[in-house]
């Protein structure tokens, strides 16, 4: 008789997978533009194979985003079939979101067991950054589901012992560093931990097979970049946010070094870190599309400088009601949306400050408010399942140097969890988004944890199972009063309830009588779960997609929505149609100096508008002399300053084009007066206004 080889579908899983679909995709068709910055991109990569190639912000394509095209390759692929509407760009990152789930529980199972993946996967899709981020076209989603195929092939590499999937699994990281750079590599050091320990091979063939990986992981890291710098300057796109015309450059410097130390490029003054003296969450500030009004300039404060913009914002943002020129506190300054139906602090980001609301740098700076309300609420859990997991599964017999497979997959999740612990603890110029990179190893790690706890419990009549009921406790108190923290400002009652039910089932756990052991667990899955997976649901139900990502009650407060994110200007109808009709010939519908609010326009007429500076209106792409030659030539001839396109504190040659087109430009009465306030969606979905000119450069050239 032969045996029936079909494998048992696993339900649990299944609902697992349909709870990361709903958390991830519900009301994804009320995203808006989501991050209008890519979908921009978006937008102009459908229209051409050479805007795809590069990831050009617009259809002529003069300047890129300030990323890798590799992520947005997918969402223009989903654009191009779909049609480009919030929706279609955001659905590559609920894919992959969804993929991740399924990842977690094909890496965790094999050595562990189901019930280890099956947690993994749920607290994975139940951790509140994740959720906010896998519902936006943000790169994050489609790096982490990239980083764990790489961390799963690897697995499979080391136990079926073939070199192919090594060189894959490296490759794999390498395409990843294509997505968002250098952040890709934060995992490599518990990759490389955890294949020397694991493989089982001689050490002469483990060192091959390893420099094998490394050429694979050196070919496809760096052969986009180096292909694409040594296309001449004229034949492509400018590579946004570089100083030198370089995607190596970007890679290195502003989405390298100065991640960790304070941006010092793109803004127009030095950005040695946010939250790192004073509370973020009170002085940071927020500039255009999430990018900083810095704290300190040049060793002074932002006040003390009146708050100008560095990268050629309107003016004032100091907190002062925004008329022309200023932005206020509602709009941008300090916490976003500031008082919230009294909720003091909370309004912004659902516990989080705002886009540059990170803390003060340190060991517990994730367990803080900030970071904390987005990534923290498993973190005691996991550090707990580090180290139970690591001495719960030595193999009786082996040397202390000595690591059973399950050891050396626990080390692999440490090494992706501390080394990136790190680095939000001490680095300077990050968002709170970010830390979803943290969310696949805090997973894990708690999930290894619940399994080696249980075997710990089993260990009847031994101090195992003393340790086992004290790791409980340990675990159930600390969730339970640090997420009582996060959630305080809105269920303040609420969290101490959990904590006392807490308390009391840890005490439940110590009485001698073993009846009700599954009911136990059950109780204390839901204490530690609840507020963490309520956090995660707020994103769903406000049907929110926002350019910074974040979760929390706020967002219910706030209406639905919010798909412009940050600050994205809405589209100014007497100005679009003016420009349409008076185009002409010109190869750029318009001119500003940075990407806001171009985005919103190459979105709503597919035309081109060149963002002179880039993302922070700060890039080096001309000279004034090169500008007045476009302004001659016929290619350019109207400039939209406000709507944060232009202000008086740009700097470089960018800043002399906005002087010279102030001075010379002639303002165009296109809407029956020269100027016109414009309504913004704030970070938060509320409202706010930018002054938006409109300038007729025809003529001033001869």
């Amino acid at each position: 008789m032969k045996m029936d080889k079909r494998r048992k579908v696993d339900w649990y899983l299944i609902a697992i997978l349909v709870l990361s679909a709903f958390l991830f995709g519900w009301g994804i068709w009320d995203a808006g533009s989501a991050n209008g910055y890519y979908t921009a991109a978006i937008t102009s990569m459908t229209k051409s194979w050479h805007n795809f190639i590069y990831g050009a912000f617009d259809p002529a394509g003069f300047i890129t985003v300030d990323k890798p095209p590799v992520a947005l390759w997918f969402m223009a692929i989903s654009a191009k079939i779909f049609g480009v509407h919030g929706w279609s760009v955001v659905l590559p990152s609920v894919l992959a979101g969804i993929g991740s789930t399924f990842l977690m529980y094909k890496i965790l199972t094999p050595k562990f067991g189901a019930w280890t993946g099956r947690i993994a996967a749920l607290v994975f899709t139940i951790t509140p950054t994740v959720v906010a981020n896998e519902r936006t076209n943000n790169m994050d989603a489609i790096l982490v589901f990239f980083l764990l195929l790489a961390v799963y092939v690897l697995t499979r590499a080391v136990y079926k012992k073939n070199i192919w999937l090594v060189m894959v699994s490296f490759g794999l990281i390498g395409v990843s560093f294509n997505i968002k750079m250098l952040q890709a590599f934060m995992i490599l050091p518990g990759m490389l931990v955890f294949y020397w320990l694991a493989t089982k091979v001689n050490w002469k063939k483990r060192l091959a097979w390893l420099t094998a990986g490394m050429a694979s992981l050196a070919v496809f890291t760096l052969a986009l970049p180096m292909a694409v710098d040594a296309v001449p300057a004229s034949q492509r796109p400018y590579i946004g946010s570089s100083q030198t015309n370089s995607l190596m450059e970007l890679a290195f410097g502003y989405n390298g070094a100065e991640r960790l130390l304070g941006q010092s490029t793109g803004t127009g003054g030095a950005f040695p870190g946010m939250g790192n003296k004073n509370k973020s969450s009170k002085t940071s500030k927020s500039g255009q599309n999430g990018q900083p009004t810095p704290p300190t300039q040049n060793g002074k404060n932002a006040t003390a400088n009146k708050g100008q913009m560095p990268a050629g914002g309107p003016g004032q943002a100091n907190g002062r009601a925004g008329g022309p020129g200023q932005m206020g506190e509602g709009q941008m300054g300090g916490r976003p949306g500031g008082m919230m139906n009294g909720k003091k602090g909370k309004g912004g980001m659902g516990g989080a400050g705002g886009a540059f609301a990170i803390g003060n740098a340190g060991p517990f700076r994730l367990f803080q408010d900030d970071l904390g309300s987005q990534i923290g609420w498993f973190l005691p859990l996991s550090i707990i399942g580090m180290f139970a997991g690591y001495f719960v599964f030595r193999k009786r017999g082996n040397k202390w140097y000595q690591v059973s497979d399950e050891q050396s997959e626990v080390l692999l999740w440490a090494g992706w969890l501390v080394p990136i612990y790190g680095f939000f603890s001490v680095a300077g110029f990050f968002h709170p988004y970010y830390t979803i990179m943290l969310a696949p190893a805090i997973a894990a790690l708690t999930a290894i944890g619940v399994v080696a706890v249980k075997r710990l419990l089993g260990q009847k009549d031994s101090m195992g199972s003393v340790v086992g009921k004290a790791l409980i406790s340990l675990g159930l108190v600390s969730t339970t009063a640090l997420q009582a923290y996060y959630a305080w400002d809105y269920y303040p009652a609420l969290g101490i309830a959990l904590v006392v039910i807490a308390v009391l089932l840890s005490a439940w756990w110590w009485l001698p009588n073993q009846k009700f052991t599954k009911l136990r667990s059950i109780l204390s899955a839901l204490v530690v779960a609840v507020l963490a997976g309520w956090w995660a649901l707020t994103p769903t139900l406000a049907h929110n997609s926002a350019q910074i990502p974040f979760a929390g009650p706020s967002l219910l407060q706030s209406g639905k929505g919010n798909g412009g994110g940050m600050m994205s200007s809405k589209v100014d109808t007497d100005l679009l149609n003016y420009l349409e009709k008076h185009q002409g010939n010109a190869k750029y519908m318009a001119a500003a100096t940075n990407t806001n609010p171009a985005d919103s326009y190459i979105i709503k007429s597919g035309r081109s508008i060149m963002a002179l500076g880039g993302f922070n209106g700060t890039d080096p792409t001309m000279t004034l002399a090169q500008f007045k030659h476009l302004v001659k030539t016929g290619q350019v001839r109207y400039f939209i300053a406000g709507g944060m396109g232009m202000g008086k504190s740009s700097t470089g040659q960018i800043g002399k084009i906005s002087t010279w087109v102030q001075k010379y430009g002639k303002q165009v009465n296109y809407n029956g007066k020269k100027s016109t306030t414009t309504s913004t969606t704030s970070q938060q979905g509320g409202p706010g206004q930018q002054s938006t000119t409109l300038y007729d450069l025809s003529g001033t050239v001869k």
